[in-house]
């Protein structure tokens, strides 16, 4: 799996040989839509409509299936990678999976929020929204309140949900992987294959492994998030509900370790992410105090 290069970037821009697929009819009405600054700049506000289905993820709807298509050809207009290849199951459960971890953890305004869901789409790049590890804090210290304790059980809340979710996307991304190695191991010893194939095969692998990588820095972010609001709340306002809040990030980070092994250290700075932020002192703010 390590021996495998990550490729962000086609290696021609000119069409290859052999035939080329007919797009998709969200695929087509994503290219007319790209092609139309008014309507790219109404992106943004429209998007702010995407029906919600289960766990925070878009429901299946024609709307959605064309902000996402729309968002592969913006990745691909940038040089990531992007494959109009077919989604398999376990890479479209990936992609499902993964909204909970690349969407703010804290509430937003409805514009941010629809840029947000841009930015998970990959219409915008992944870089442009900066990491505040004070944004999560802000937010819970916004919200009205009766009592500090609510904000530790919202904090607590946050943590578990969050923890309880890693097991499933790690399970899901390792079924990935081994699929995508079989992918690259076969195309040596296929023959009917032209140009467009190996280069779409290519960029799914690159592109799921990104996808990985991206949610790998995304839950580190957020845990850093977390552990900002805990301190500051365990400062501010103490109480007793910090343990269990101090417990429930513990549960994370056992968790997220959990993404470790599917991809080599390195694989966000491959990807054109930025790195993690740093891992924190470890669990014992509350406890050995």
């Amino acid at each position: 799996m390590r021996g495998v290069p990550i490729r962000l970037r086609p290696p021609s821009r000119r069409p290859p040989a052999g035939p080329v697929p007919v797009a998709s009819a969200a695929e087509a009405r994503a290219r007319g839509l790209l092609r139309r600054p008014a309507l790219l700049l109404a992106l943004p506000v429209v998007a702010s409509c995407v029906q919600q289905g289960d766990l925070g993820r878009p429901a299946p709807t024609a709307w959605n299936s064309l902000i996402d298509a729309a968002g592969t050809l913006a990745a691909r207009e940038r040089g990531e990678p992007s494959s109009f290849f077919p989604y398999t199951d376990d890479e479209r459960i990936l992609r499902d999976r993964s909204w909970r971890y690349l969407m703010p953890a804290r509430d937003r305004s409805l514009f941010d929020n629809a840029l947000d869901n841009l930015t998970r789409a990959r219409v915008l790049p992944a870089e442009w929204r900066l990491s505040d590890p004070r944004a999560y804090l802000d937010a819970i210290l916004a919200e009205p309140f009766r009592s500090p304790v609510s904000r530790y059980r919202r904090l607590s809340d946050d943590l578990t949900a969050d923890g309880r979710l890693i097991p499933a996307f790690a399970e899901t991304a390792a079924r990935v992987v081994r699929a995508d190695l079989t992918r690259l191991r076969s195309l040596p010893f296929i023959r009917t294959l032209d140009d467009r194939d190996v280069r779409s095969a290519a960029m799914r692998v690159a592109e799921n492994r990104c996808l990985i990588a991206w949610v790998r820095r995304e839950t580190a972010a957020r845990s850093d998030s977390y552990r900002t609001a805990l301190e500051h709340l365990l400062v501010a306002v103490p109480s007793e509900e910090a343990v269990g809040a101090e417990r429930a990030l513990a549960f994370l980070e056992s968790r997220r370790r959990l993404l470790d092994p599917l991809l080599p250290a390195d694989a966000e700075s491959r990807c054109g992410l930025a790195p993690a932020p740093e891992e924190g002192p470890q669990a014992g703010l509350v406890t050995k105090g």
